[in-house]
Parts: structure tokens; sequence; C-alpha cells
């Protein structure tokens, strides 16, 4: 847990949420209101406390009229290209809260630094656990994911579908949906969510 809440301090998420919401003269309740999610959540996610879901990070972005990316990129980057080397993947795993269930999911950016790009690619890593409907989640955009290993069980709206190695989904993130590790072991996919403007 250590090694994770150190990339997490590393990427800054917390602070450059408080600072996005300082900078537009928003209070906490202000963004509460604007997010649907608690006070002492965002409190916890600025102080670094909590790590964010991607969903989460989505809504903080809206509201506060970022691009989701804002959150990856290095403030002082101006590269047009970003070699993400697989030692230096930045692991976050979302901690539990009373608020939103345990999470079924590690995720890895794999383009952080990189400033004004539209897509925001992932290494996702599903953990296998009981299905449940609290797990969906909605948000502004499209995502696409390509199975690389393991079997995962994805619930959109009313629909659950099985997807093994090789299979991919591109679907409209508004409508609610979530995935889940059919059985133990390892399972990964590439995830890539593009947030409309």
């Amino acid at each position: 847990m250590d090694n994770i809440r150190e990339e997490v301090k590393e990427l800054q998420i917390g602070l450059k949420v408080r600072r996005l919401r300082q900078h537009k003269r928003l209070t906490l309740q202000a963004l509460s209101d604007a997010t649907g999610l608690s006070k002492p959540l965002l409190s916890q996610i600025e102080n670094n406390q909590v790590i964010p879901p991607l969903a989460t990070l989505l809504r903080i972005s809206k509201a506060l009229k970022v691009d989701l990316h804002t959150f990856f990129e290095e403030e002082d980057g101006t590269d047009k290209c970003v070699l993400v080397r697989a030692d230096q993947r930045r692991q976050m795993r979302r901690r539990h809260t009373p608020e939103q269930p345990i999470p079924p999911y590690i995720y890895h950016s794999l383009a952080y630094g990189l400033r004004h790009k539209h897509m925001e690619p992932f290494l996702v890593e599903f953990e296998a656990g009981e299905w449940s409907e609290e797990m969906k989640v909605r948000h502004e955009g499209e995502e696409f994911l390509f199975l690389l290993e393991g079997e995962l069980e994805l619930h959109f709206g009313d629909q659950v579908l099985i997807m093994k190695p090789g299979d991919s989904v591109y679907h409209d993130s508004s409508e609610p949906h979530g995935y889940v590790a059919r059985a133990p072991g390892r399972t990964q996919a590439v995830a890539v969510l593009y947030s409309r403007e």
C-alpha cells in the first residue's frame, strides 16, 4: 500500500483537484453539489487519502470543466510523444470507502505526462468478486476495452456480456456499466476512455 500511496503522490491527482477547484473559486460544498460526491470523499481525494476510480475522476473533471487527462499530465509537459516503459506505469488502486463498494479493479495510466490528449489509455487489472448493481457507473463519453487475459463479465444496461481474451467492446459510457472478473487469477485489459467536451 505504501508504494501505491507514493505513486499517487507522484501523480498528485488530489493536489490537481484542489488547485483546479480553488482556481475556479469553488468550495468543497459547491464541488460536492456539482458532482453528487460527498464533501468528506472529495476532501479525502484532495488529500491523497483515497484514490478515485475513473468514473469519479470523470465526474470531477466535468464539474471543473477540464478534460480527464488533466489529472494524468505533467503540469509543465510540452512533449508531443511520451513512451511509458512497463516498469514506469503508475498503479492506482482504489481504497474502500463507505460511499463506494470495494473496487473490482486496479488501473495504470499508460500515457501520463502527455498534455492535451483526447483519449486516456489504461491497463486495467480486474479482481474476481460477486457482482453488485452498485458497481455500475455512468459518465459522459465513450469507452473501448480489449481483453488481454482472463474472463470478464460486462454489465451494460440490462445486458450481461461475457468477454474472453481477444474480445473487445466499444460503448457509450453514459449508459450504466460495470465489469467484474469471472474467476480468480489474472484478468487484464487495455481500456481507452474518451470524454466528450
